[in-house]
């Protein structure tokens, strides 16, 4: 039986893909586990592995195609069928109304008689990516065509029908089908086109209520269409890519959900940065160089253990706000592609030397999109740092969920006062956002004191 191979569901609201190669060609063998595809999702650039051991009999979607989860990519027959596959209709992807599981037992069976009449679809497994599961979604789903709310009926047709039906503007619900099962096929859309064979389809059984499993996803942000002959000079268009996207319905997610409110403050660190020269001296033999962040990252989760509505979800479904007691802090990476958000898991837990180690290690692999999806998620709390490209101030958009992201500025000499004299001194600016409807601005002003607390003189970390 051939195996239909749908581009797996990897987790984290992600939806869909683009190819960027493909590792075989139609007519290779392919065993289990090897990387058969590379994709670009919205977070990550990953390898797609084989899902089982026979021969690539077909392949869906060129390269820089976008590909949506459900939708198959890929056929893989045992070495004893190569010879009497036939090639199936081309597949579209899966709407996310579909149930993942909640199909009535009336229906699992019709499809699962119509499914074996045709011969399209085979067996849908699981398969490992990096050190995520990506199960595949339930087969066979995409020849269902729902009616949407306020509908009495269902109907059936293949997803080449659909298409067909869009592009000639015709009602597939009011088209009679003529293959099995009453599906409509290519040939029922082409008739109706001419006035032949419409005719409303008949009411076979009651209608039937579909769930959605699917993650939910950030609002799509929607801009007014762009007509080029409309400017008054030379312009150029740009394609969004799948991580500006991301980035775009993220923010904008964000801001909708999460009313923002900002705490600004200055730190005086002449005493960090004098450790910090130091710590460097000794270790250049080790070829470690330390940066500030780690030495902020540990002030910060000592902040966030005593502050505790700033390493929180609100579950306002459940009427609850989630404490959360693991301290995984996000770091905001500028990337040529974009921003992208990578997770010291437990951070906490870990010395300077190792944050240092972990925030370059992760910095370098974000730029080059080679992040694991496990190092990308599960935040509880974001740093970003605009100082490093010569910022001072800024007002940081959350990370939702979480509810608090800090802000910190370029290290600057300033003048000072240190036991009523005016000297010298480096200053750091501080920009803490907050979700307003977990943290007053009492919390907020509270949890910065006590960063500026242990920043003005590292020894207090271990104070607090």
């Amino acid at each position: 039986m051939p195996f239909n191979f749908q581009f797996p569901d990897i987790g984290e609201g992600i939806h869909e893909g683009k190819i960027l190669e493909w590792y075989h060609k139609t007519g290779d063998e392919v065993k289990e586990g090897e990387p058969l595809l590379k994709v670009e999702t919205d977070k990550v650039v990953t390898d797609i592995p084989v899902p089982q051991t026979g021969k690539l009999v077909q392949t869906s979607g060129k390269v820089d195609e976008i590909v949506h989860v459900g939708q198959v990519i890929a056929v893989i027959v045992g070495k004893h069928e190569a010879q009497t596959f036939t090639t199936p209709p081309p597949t579209e992807p899966v709407h996310e109304n579909y149930a993942t599981e909640h199909v009535s037992p009336t229906l699992a069976k019709e499809k699962t008689a119509s499914a074996d009449e045709d011969g399209l679809y085979g067996v849908v497994g699981q398969i490992p990516v990096g050190n995520d599961v990506l199960p595949a979604t339930n087969e066979g789903r995409d020849d269902l065509v729902l009616n949407g709310a306020g509908g009495n009926s269902r109907v059936t047709a293949t997803p080449v029908a659909r298409k067909m039906a869009a592009e000639m503007g015709v009602d597939i619900n009011k088209v009679r089908g003529t293959g099995p099962s009453g599906r409509v096929m290519k040939d029922d859309i082409e008739a109706a086109a001419r006035g032949g064979t419409a005719a409303p389809t008949p009411q076979t059984s009651a209608p039937v209520s579909y769930a959605s499993t699917a993650a939910p996803v950030a609002p799509k942000v929607v801009a007014a269409a762009i007509i080029p002959g409309e400017f008054s000079g030379p312009v150029e268009l740009e394609d969004l890519s799948q991580l500006r996207r991301t980035i775009a319905n993220r923010m904008s997610q964000s801001k909708y959900t999460a009313p923002h409110a900002t705490s600004l403050d200055e730190v005086e660190v002449s005493k960090l940065v004098a450790l910090r020269n130091q710590k460097n001296k000794e270790l250049e033999r080790e070829g470690v160089k330390l940066s500030y962040l780690p030495f902020i990252i540990k002030a910060v989760c000592v902040a966030l253990r005593k502050h505790k509505k700033l390493n929180a979800t609100l579950d306002l479904d459940r009427n609850r706000v989630v404490y959360k007691k693991y301290y995984n802090i996000g770091l905001a990476v500028d990337t040529p592609d974009g921003l992208v958000v990578p997770v010291i898991k437990n951070a906490d837990q870990k010395g300077i030397l190792q944050l240092a180690r972990e925030i370059e290690d992760l910095s370098n692999r974000a730029r080059e999109r080679k992040l694991a999806l496990d190092e990308i998620r599960d935040g509880t709390f974001t740093i970003t740092n605009y100082g490093s490209l010569n910022g001072n101030f800024g007002v940081p958009v959350i990370n939702y969920p979480e509810v608090a992201i800090l802000g910190t500025g370029r290290i600057v000499q300033k003048p000072v006062i240190v036991n009523d004299q005016i000297v010298k001194g480096w200053v750091q600016p501080l920009s803490l956002s907050f979700d307003h409807r977990i943290v007053d601005g009492g919390d907020s002003a509270r949890f910065v004191n006590d960063l500026v607390t242990m920043l003005a003189d590292p020894t207090n970390i271990l104070m607090l």
